[in-house]
């Protein structure tokens, strides 16, 4: 017996929505708990964000020459993406499929579980992120390695610069910027030539990074934008 196109369409989309459903990652427990533990850090720390930024440090934030010196003062803070960001990238990841992502600015992982967690109900893969604090860098391992992710992760101790100038995948399928704002154009340059058509570069806070901004909306057939009106903006390599 033959049932009909749309019936078997029908059927084809529920179990697609009730797979993604029973194998969404996010929903485990223990990483629930640990992404509210580590949200609740972060609030906690954030008069000694509010200092820093409100100090004379704070020109620091967008220099190409004192970047090491202004994020060595957050060394002990954490700087996640918000919950919201979190759930885009883990949405953007999913849904476009990606296997292999890079990531400039580990922090403590938050935004590492998200992509990793894509990358588990995608059905495999690898995250390259990049994080120059020993201590930081340390401590994202330990999370990941609580939130069962770690085998899909690899962390770069040191400069982005260096350390994603080699060893990528041939095809990288999704960028997340979200580490020092004045080499955004830098850490582009490094993995650009491995974005295929349709990969995604995801910039946090992209307005403290004016020359990346105005470089991805130069050239219209190169990269599509779409600017958001909260901390994160997308683009997609066209071709």
């Amino acid at each position: 017996m033959h049932l009909p196109v749309r019936v078997v369409h029908f059927f084809a989309l529920n179990y697609c929505i009730i797979y993604a459903a029973l194998n969404n990652t996010l929903n485990s427990p223990h990483i629930t708990q640990l992404l509210n533990r580590l949200f609740a850090e972060a609030e906690a720390s954030a008069p000694a964000l509010k200092a820093v930024a409100q100090s004379d440090a704070s020109r620091m934030l967008t220099s190409r020459t004192d970047y090491r010196e202004f994020y060595g003062l957050l060394k002990d803070i954490p700087l996640p993406v918000s919950g919201e960001t979190g759930n885009l990238l883990y949405m953007l990841a999913r849904s476009t499929g990606a296997r292999h992502i890079v990531e400039f600015g580990t922090s403590l992982g938050v935004s590492t579980i998200y992509l990793a967690a894509a990358l588990r109900d995608n059905r495999g893969g690898r995250v390259i992120t990049t994080e120059f604090e020993p201590s930081k860098a340390a401590r994202a391992r330990q999370h990941l390695t609580e939130a069962g992710l770690i085998d899909l992760v690899e962390i770069r101790e040191g400069d982005a610069l260096e350390t994603l100038a080699h060893d990528l995948p041939e095809a990288v399928d999704l960028v997340l910027l979200d580490g020092a704002k004045a080499l955004y154009t830098d850490v582009l340059e490094r993995v650009e030539k491995r974005l295929r058509s349709g990969s995604l570069v995801l910039a946090d806070d992209a307005n403290l990074s004016p020359e990346f901004v105005n470089r991805m909306r130069a050239n219209p057939s190169l990269y599509l934008s779409a600017p958001l009106a909260g901390d994160l903006e997308p683009s997609m390599r066209l071709a």
